[in-house]
C-alpha cells in the first residue's frame, strides 16, 4: 500500500508540473510601463501583452470569484502594496496565434500615492488551467516633486467643499516638467495629478486663480513658446493655448475686474498657419535649379 500510495503521489505531482508547463506553453506574456520615474499621484500606466500559443481561441474573464489577471506590487521592503478596491479587468478574447494588450492604470487600483521604490509583476490565469503565466518583473519609483505654488479654493456649487491647487516641478530623464495637482482638502485625497508639459525653468511659471475658481498656469516650453493651461477644481484641463513672445517682452497673466484671467503681450500661436507657411517654404525649395 505504501508503494502504491507513493506512486499515486508521484503521479499527481507529475500531472501538476505538466499542467504548469502547459500553461506556460499556451501563453506568453510581458509587462511594460510607460516610464520608470513617476510623480507620486499621477497615473502609472502598465501594458500587459498576451500572445496565444494554445492553437485555439482563449477567452480571459472573471469566474465570479477570481479575476483572470492578477497584479502584484511590492515596495522596497518587499511588502505588498494594498489594493484600493475590487479589481475588474473586463473580458478579453485572444485568437490563436494573436497578440493582444490590455492597459491598466496601477495607481487606480493600488495605494500608490506615496513616494518610494516599487516592483510589479502580472499573472495571467489561463482558462481551464489552474496555474498561470507570470510576466517579467518591472521596477519603478515615485518622487514627491518640488512644490512651486499652491492655493486653497472653494468648489462652486458645492458648499463646504475645499480643493487645493498645486503646481509642481518634476525633473526626470534630463528634462523638467510642470505638473498640476488637485487635492480634496476635506478628505486629504488626491483628486488628480497630471503633467501640463515640458518646461524650461529659465523663466518662472506664472500661476493665478480666476473668478470661476480655475487655476491658470503659464510656463516657458521652448525658447520662443509659452503654454497657457486652465484647470478646474475637478482636475479637468478646460483650455490650453500656445503663445509666442510679444513685442514688449515675455507674455503675462493679467487678472481683470470681472475676475477673468487673460494673457497679455503675446502673439497666439496658430499651428495651422505655421504648417501652411512651412509647406510653402518646402515647395519653393523643391524647384529645380535655374527655374523661376
Amino acid at each position: 500500500m505504501t508503494i502504491i500510495r507513493s506512486l499515486r503521489l508521484l503521479t499527481l505531482a507529475f500531472l501538476a508540473t505538466a499542467l504548469s508547463h502547459v500553461a506556460d506553453a499556451q501563453v506568453a506574456s510581458t509587462l511594460r510601463l510607460s516610464k520608470k520615474q513617476y510623480l507620486a499621484g499621477e497615473p502609472v500606466l502598465a501594458v500587459i501583452t498576451i500572445t496565444n500559443h494554445a492553437g485555439q481561441p482563449l477567452t480571459f474573464a472573471s469566474d465570479g470569484r477570481n479575476q483572470w489577471l492578477d497584479i502584484i506590487i511590492k515596495d522596497r521592503k518587499g511588502d505588498s502594496v494594498s489594493p484600493k478596491r475590487d479589481r475588474s479587468f473586463g473580458k478579453m478574447t485572444v485568437k490563436a496565434g494573436e497578440t493582444m494588450a490590455r492597459e491598466v492604470d496601477l495607481a487606480e487600483h493600488f495605494q500608490l500615492s506615496e513616494p518610494g521604490n516599487f516592483s510589479a509583476v502580472a499573472v495571467i490565469h489561463v482558462p481551464g488551467v489552474g496555474d498561470g503565466s507570470t510576466t517579467n518583473r518591472v521596477l519603478f519609483d515615485q518622487t514627491p516633486g518640488s512644490p512651486y505654488w499652491k492655493q486653497k479654493v472653494g468648489v462652486a456649487g458645492r458648499p463646504g467643499q475645499i480643493r487645493e491647487f498645486r503646481v509642481l516641478n518634476f525633473s526626470s530623464d534630463d528634462k523638467s516638467q510642470i505638473y498640476a495637482q488637485i487635492i480634496d482638502v476635506n478628505t486629504a485625497q488626491n483628486v488628480r495629478t497630471f503633467p501640463l508639459g515640458d518646461a524650461l525653468m529659465l523663466r518662472k511659471p506664472l500661476v493665478t486663480v480666476d473668478g470661476r475658481q480655475r487655476m491658470h498656469v503659464m510656463f516657458l516650453a521652448t525658447p520662443t513658446m509659452w503654454v497657457h493651461c486652465e484647470v478646474d477644481t475637478d482636475g479637468k484641463m478646460t483650455n490650453r493655448q500656445i503663445h509666442q513672445r510679444g513685442p514688449q517682452g515675455d507674455p503675462q497673466l493679467l487678472t481683470y475686474a470681472d475676475g477673468s484671467v487673460r494673457v497679455s503681450n503675446s502673439i497666439p500661436y496658430d499651428a495651422k498657419a505655421a504648417a501652411e507657411a512651412k509647406a510653402k517654404v518646402r515647395k519653393a525649395s523643391d524647384r529645380p535649379a535655374g527655374t523661376y
